[in-house]
């Protein structure tokens, strides 16, 4: 029995790219058009932050004949230069979420997809409060105020289905195979409850590269790690409207 497949994303995070590997991500990712209908990378797509390897992340995206969507991980922040990386990006035509939203036409269909960063801060029942020093009240306020700007973005979004993209995990299952120690600094809680309550999907993220692939938010959301270690592979495909996921036929793990 053949399954109808309503839109299929390519996902992937982690790829975390140098001028040494250059032109050798590109070559994984010939006919990704005839596999998924968009492009989405869960951030992290440098290792350090620095312009240059900005620069070969564009290059290695550069004209797609799909549309491609990115946020940026914490090694993009590393450098400060992440505004300089975002740009690069979008003049090779990425679209570079930041705590916003776009409408992008699939076919007949319109995908909404939501997103940025993300940031830390624990789970529910051990996490941290903004209470104490200035310097814990800012770290959590921080995620509470991007939580929010995502919950504002997808309540405005039209669309078919809406997707949101991260770097932090939403949801500790996902991270299982970490030590439970650095979950605090892998998500928050509040991102998951900031899409329950306004609606999704799908949510995809990276940044735990040991963590799992699959998990669910308490509010029946599917979450997806798409950091590359985890997948093994270039880029993993997903289907929405349908219960079947499958994956890229290229099983090749990312050099460097």
């Amino acid at each position: 029995m053949s399954i109808l497949i309503d839109l299929r994303i390519a996902a992937v995070g982690d790829i975390h790219l140098g001028e040494d590997v250059r032109g050798q991500y590109r070559r994984k990712l010939e006919g990704i058009e005839d596999r998924a209908d968009v492009f989405m990378l869960a951030g992290d797509l440098t290792r350090h932050g620095t312009l240059e390897e900005g620069r070969v992340v564009a290059d290695e995206l550069r004209g797609l004949s799909i549309p491609v969507v990115a946020v940026l991980g914490n090694h993009d922040y590393h450098s400060d230069l992440q505004y300089e990386i975002a740009a690069e990006l979008r003049d090779a035509g990425v679209i570079v979420l930041d705590d916003d939203g776009v409408v992008i036409q699939c076919g007949d269909k319109k995908l909404g997809v939501v997103g940025g960063k993300g940031f830390g801060g624990g789970y529910a029942g051990k996490c941290a409060s903004e209470f104490g020093e200035r310097e814990i009240k800012n770290f959590v306020s921080h995620t509470r105020y991007i939580a929010e700007a995502w919950k504002v973005a997808l309540k405005e979004i039209v669309a078919d289905h809406r997707v949101v993209l991260s770097h932090y995990s939403p949801i500790k299952e996902t991270l299982e195979g970490e030590p439970p120690e650095i979950y605090p600094f892998l998500g928050s809680y509040l991102l998951a409850e900031a899409v329950d309550t306004a609606g999704a999907d799908l949510i995809l993220h990276g940044h735990a590269h040991k963590g799992s692939e699959k998990g669910m938010t308490p509010g029946g959301i599917r979450v997806r790690n798409v950091a590359l270690p985890v997948l093994g592979r270039a880029y993993s495909v997903y289907c929405l409207n349908c219960e079947d996921e499958f994956h890229s036929h290229d099983s090749q793990r990312q050099a460097g």
